[in-house]
This record gives C-alpha cells, sequence and structure tokens, in this order.
C-alpha cells in the first residue's frame, strides 16, 4: 500500500492495480498481538481505512486473488482467476511466511497459530478467551510479544525456544533479564536450549500439546512465531535473482534484476550500514519506507533506500526493550571487535512520581571510537533513545561524543545523567582499561 500510494503522487495519471490474498488491506498486523493482550480494544482500530477509501483514491484492489505466474518478458502477471495483467512496471510485495516447524504433527494447522492475517487473529481470538494453556514457539519479536499478550490475558503460558535467551538474535542475556524476571512473575514458564520435536494431537486431530527435548508440554494451542522467510517463490520461479539470506536482491532504488520489477518488504534483503552484510525481515517501519521508494521508482520518479541501521523496540512482560544494529552475542558471531559499556539511570528525576529505570548498553569500534550497536530497557523512553542511537550509528558518531553529550534536564521528562552518556563514559573507561 506505501508502494501504491507513492506511485499515484509520483505520478497521478497512472494505473495502479494491487492483487493481494488476502480479504483486506492496509492494516497493522503489528498491532494483532496488543489487541490480544486487551492493550488495544478491538481489531478495527488497526485498519488504516475503510475499502471504499482505497476506491475513492482510484486504486485497483483485487482482493482473495493470488498472483500464480510472472513472465518479465512479456511483462504480465497471471492471476488465480484466469486474468492475465500487464504492466509498465511490476512491485513484489509478497513479504514472508514462517520458516516451517518440521516436526510431526506440523503438517495438520488445527491449533497451530500463524498470526499475519487479521481475520484469522478475529478468530483465534475468540479461541483465547477458553484456552487455559499456550505454547509459543521461538521467541523472536512476535513471540515476545505474544508470550506476554498471552500471559496478559490469564493463559498458561510456555516459551520453547531452541536458544539460551529470548531475543537472543538482538540482546544479551543481562538486558533481556527485567523481562524474564516479568514473565516470571506473570507465571509463564520459559523453556530455553529446548527443541521442539513433536505436535501431540488427539486421536481425533485435536491439539493437546507438545513434545519438547525437555519433556511434554499440554497445552489448547500453539504460536508458531519462528523467524521469517521470505516469500520469494513466484520471484524464483520468473528467474529473478535472490541473495544470500533468501530475500530478493535490490538496488537502491529497489529495483530487481529483471527490468522494471522493483520489490520492497519481508521478500528483499538489505545490506547492514556497519557489516554490509545483507540482511532480510526487517519492521513495518522498514517495509513501508521501501515500499515508498519502490512505488516511487516504478512510476518514474527519483527515490532511493539507504543501508539500514536496523532501530527496533517493544512492550515485553513490564519493560521496554530496544537496540540498533549489534548485540555483543551477534558482533561476536560476526567476528565484529568491539569494547562494550553498560549503566543504568533513570528516567526522571529521582524525586518526581514514577521514575523508571533506564538500562543502555552501547558496542564501539575499539579503535575509531564510533558507535556500531546498543541495547536499551527500561519503564519509558526507550523507543526516543533507540531511534537516537541508530542515527549515531549512521552518522559516525563516537561514544566520545556520546560521553560529552548534552541532554534535556527537567524533572518531569528528564533526570541529571543522562543515562546514554553514563553508558558512553563506561564504555571509553573499559577501551581505556583494554588499551593498557
Amino acid at each position: 500500500m506505501g508502494a501504491a500510494g507513492a506511485a499515484l503522487g509520483t505520478d497521478p495519471s497512472a494505473k495502479v492495480t494491487l492483487v493481494t490474498s488476502f480479504q483486506d488491506a492496509a492494516y497493522s498486523p503489528c498491532g494483532i498481538p496488543y489487541v490480544h493482550g486487551r492493550e488495544i480494544s478491538d481489531f478495527d482500530k488497526l485498519f488504516m481505512a475503510t475499502k471504499q477509501h482505497y476506491v475513492d483514491q482510484g486504486l485497483d484492489i483485487r482482493y482473495e486473488t493470488t498472483a500464480t505466474a510472472l513472465d518479465t518478458g512479456a511483462k504480465t502477471v497471471t492471476l488465480d482467476t484466469g486474468e492475465v495483467l500487464g504492466y509498465d512496471s511490476l512491485v513484489l510485495a509478497t513479504g514472508f511466511e514462517y520458516a516451517s516447524l518440521g516436526v510431526p504433527g506440523a503438517d495438520n494447522p488445527s491449533g497451530l497459530y500463524y498470526v499475519k492475517n487479521i481475520r484469522e487473529a478475529m478468530e483465534w481470538d475468540k479461541v483465547l478467551d477458553t484456552a487455559r494453556s499456550a505454547v509459543v514457539v521461538e521467541g523472536g519479536p512476535l513471540g515476545t510479544e505474544m508470550v506476554t499478550a498471552l500471559a496478559h490475558r490469564g493463559i498458561e503460558t510456555h516459551l520453547v525456544d531452541s536458544a539460551a535467551w529470548a531475543m537472543s538474535m538482538a540482546t544479551d542475556p543481562d538486558i533481556i533479564k527485567p523481562v524474564e524476571d516479568a514473565w516470571r512473575e506473570m507465571g509463564v514458564h520459559l523453556h530455553y536450549s529446548t527443541k521442539l520435536e513433536a505436535i501431540l494431537r488427539d486421536s481425533d486431530g485435536r491439539l493437546r500439546g507438545v513434545a519438547t527435548s525437555d519433556g511434554e508440554i499440554a497445552a489448547d494451542l500453539a504460536v508458531v512465531a519462528t523467524h521469517k522467510v521470505a516469500n520469494t517463490a513466484l520471484a524464483k520461479a520468473a528467474g529473478i535473482k535472490l541473495g544470500m539470506s533468501g530475500g530478493i536482491i535490490v538496488d537502491a532504488g529497489m529495483r530487481t534484476s529483471a527490468p522494471d520489477v522493483f520489490a520492497c518488504g519481508d521478500v528483499v534483503e538489505i545490506p547492514h550500514g556497519v557489516s554490509n552484510v545483507p540482511i532480510q525481515g526487517l519492521s513495518g517501519s522498514h517495509a513501508y519506507a521501501q515500499g515508498k521508494v519502490a512505488g516511487v521508482r516504478a512510476a518514474g520518479g527519483v527515490r532511493d533506500y539507504r543501508p539500514v541501521y536496523v532501530p527496533w523496540g517493544m512492550v515485553a512482560g513490564k519493560s521496554m526493550l530496544g537496540g540498533v544494529s549489534f548485540s555483543e552475542t551477534l558482533a561476536t558471531a560476526l567476528g565484529i571487535d568491539y569494547v562494550a559499556g553498560v549503566a543504568t539511570g533513570i528516567s526522571r528525576a529521582r524525586y518526581y512520581p514514577d521514575v523508571k529505570p533506564v538500562t543502555v548498553k552501547l558496542l564501539a569500534d575499539p579503535k575509531s571510537l564510533r558507535l556500531i550497536g546498543a541495547q536499551l530497557v527500561g519503564g519509558e523512553g526507550i523507543k526516543e533513545r533507540a531511534d537516537f542511537l541508530a542515527m549515531c550509528v549512521r552518522k559516525g558518531i563516537t561514544v566520545e561524543d556520546l560521553a560529552t553529550m548534552e541532554n534535556v534536564y527537567s524533572p518531569a521528562i528528564g533526570a541529571l545523567n543522562e543515562p546514554i552518556a553514563l553508558a558512553a563514559q563506561q564504555t571509553l573507561a573499559n577501551i581505556a582499561k583494554a588499551r593498557s
């Protein structure tokens, strides 16, 4: 939808057709866990506009329709209705699929909840009203949100993850610990370093639990939150080049290897600004920004997309959690040299009501002192700090700069000592120690 709007904005005379297998367009799937957790009152709030709004905009949206073939030579797309659409420019925004569970019993979808389609989410929300226990498979971003949501609903919740802690691809154990402590207080059972081995079913096929390397867990349903896999079937069949992450290779203008074919969102891979490693499966804000670039380019305009530094954040347990680029764990896995510093400050003046702790961990290049990564956990102010630190990484700001940064001091909104500055000062101290 971002691409469609950008195309019309670039060329109001363009004929823009969208094809989607879903019943709806332009809603926020990112909000689904928060409806399940009752932080958001109903699913209707996730829709951006009515279907008539898009008709009035001049968009031709083909709902519940699937593109089955793409011919980049003839410039045609074949639909499951039998219709063949010609195009001058094409944007592929085919998104992702969840990685297969790959265990016995998973071929039967009964009792397996894949959080994606809002209409299915509405039906699953009714199931949650009577569910007593649930298993969440993998503690990535969605899994982390769903663990919190299910616990808020009073459902006995089990997280099964082969990693040693939740959000292991983006956080370190010390940063995730406040979230895990809150989960345990909420009654969540954490099964780390545990492999899912089977989906267990009754004789009638109904899900009754899961088998793991640590034993069986009884459950009424399982939330499948496995990692995102780029949905490239259409592109691959058309001969469009894929990259090392499995996503479609695109340039700064979101062009693919096929003439006049662009791609955006979870189906593409984008280079990381520090490591230059292609990554796939980012956030909604990344997808939307890529869609804007693809739409402008598809309509003949000029707009580019830059390498990413991946600021992220979420609410988990009773904390806000966020980060930028690398954790210590990921940097070590990639062979990136770093020195880290961590400090805990406060979000407001110590005497102001509802003051919250804010822990910041920074990673810096030991030679240049440039910031290359960050993690944050606390009660408030995490999103804003993650955004700021992502820009610092992009612009090459050093921990020396951050150690002496100016900050707002106002009792209601900011403490005397900024937690970022405290973490930068500790990072410099650790660098000096390492050099000595």
